[in-house]
Parts: structure tokens; C-alpha cells; sequence
């Protein structure tokens, strides 16, 4: 087990939070959310294809809104399957789980604007690529911290 990091802290403990995630309960959470993910993705990936091709829009506010409506269809298939059991209000889960897509949001666009300014790729490629990182990052937050079945 590693020594946690920082003194007169609670320090980080990688064993710790490897152990609570490498599992066999987890990883099942993990593929149910794969499954919820690539469908509302899709939908999220429609929606910006939609808003840039026939609306418009700039391709970042339209990843941004995008991204938002799949989230919202996420949060509501996550509840009842992914994380099933969880204890947390329908509201206040609600809220988090809005919070921790900020975070995703975040690293969407950042990744989205670096790729899209910095590489040839088309903007619908760099969306799947993008979602890869801001998914997991948001799954580990919402197992951990919204659901807490991690």
C-alpha cells in the first residue's frame, strides 16, 4: 500500500482509492455507464452536428449544449441503472450530478478549444476523442462522490 501523500494531512492513499474502484462491482458500474455514455453521447453528438450544420452555431457553444443535453439524460439513466440503490435525494443527486458534469464540461471544452485550434481534426473527431477523458473523470466523481457506491 503506498504512504498517503502530504504531512499533517489525510494525505492522498493511491492503494486506497485503486482498491475502492478495481473491482469486479465497479467495473460492472463502469460498463453500465459505458453502454448509458455511448447512447446519450450519440445524442449529445447529434445535437452539436445539428447546431453547427443547420443552426450555425460555433462549434464549441454548440459542444457545450450538447454536452449539457446528454448530461441531463445521463443523470436520469444513471440514477436508476448505473448507480442503482444510491441513497441520494432525486434533487440534491440532481445538483451534483450538474456539478460534476461542470467539471467534465471543463475538460470537454478546454480539450475541445486545444485540439480544434491546434490540430487538423475534424471537429466531430475531436468530440469523440475529448469525451474518452471528460467520462471517466466524471464516472470516478459521481461513484465516489454523488452516488457513493465507490
Amino acid at each position: 500500500m503506498n504512504a498517503p501523500i502530504g504531512r499533517g494531512q489525510a494525505g492522498f492513499d493511491l492503494g486506497h482509492w485503486a482498491s475502492r474502484f478495481w473491482n469486479r462491482r465497479v467495473g460492472g458500474m463502469l460498463w453500465r455507464n459505458t453502454v448509458v455514455s455511448t447512447g446519450v453521447f450519440l445524442i449529445g453528438l447529434a445535437v452539436l452536428w445539428v447546431l453547427v450544420e443547420y443552426a450555425g452555431m460555433a462549434e464549441v457553444i454548440a459542444a457545450g449544449v450538447g454536452f449539457l443535453v446528454a448530461n441531463t439524460l445521463h443523470y436520469l439513466l444513471g440514477r436508476y441503472w448505473i448507480f442503482a440503490g444510491s441513497q441520494r435525494k432525486l434533487a440534491s443527486g440532481y445538483v451534483l450530478f450538474l456539478m460534476n458534469s461542470g467539471v467534465g464540461l471543463g475538460v470537454t471544452m478546454a480539450l475541445f478549444w486545444v485540439l480544434i485550434t491546434f490540430t487538423p481534426m475534424h471537429y466531430l473527431v475531436v468530440r469523440i476523442v475529448v469525451s474518452v477523458f471528460a467520462g471517466l473523470i466524471v464516472f470516478a466523481l459521481n461513484a465516489a462522490l454523488n452516488f457513493r457506491q465507490v
